[in-house]
């Protein structure tokens, strides 16, 4: 990783992202997929400038797609669950 920034791609957007982030005080971005979870912890905590308690991560496999008698696969990615160290402020990543 050329920067620690580098390392988080986007917040991923999704119901149960925002569920995870309102109850468990949980955010959910997608990462890149050599990162490993010191990486991810520190540049949550040097971007957002709060306290990370755990960092869990899954590799999510691209699914097969068809367009008629074409097919394909979509890509590889990383995704990690960071939860914030209790009373730590939530950050705000999303303005809909």
């Amino acid at each position: 990783m050329s920067s620690m920034l580098d390392v988080l791609v986007r917040p991923v957007v999704t119901e149960k992202a925002m569920t995870k982030k309102e109850s468990e005080a949980t955010l959910c971005f997608e990462v890149m997929p050599t990162a490993n979870k010191i990486q991810i912890k520190k540049a949550v905590e040097k971007m957002f400038k709060v306290k990370v308690a755990v960092v869990r991560t899954l590799n999510n496999e691209g699914k097969l797609r068809r367009r008629g008698r074409f097919s394909g696969y979509r890509s590889d990615w990383k995704k990690a669950y960071v939860t914030l160290q209790a009373g730590q402020k939530m950050p705000e990543y999303v303005e809909l």
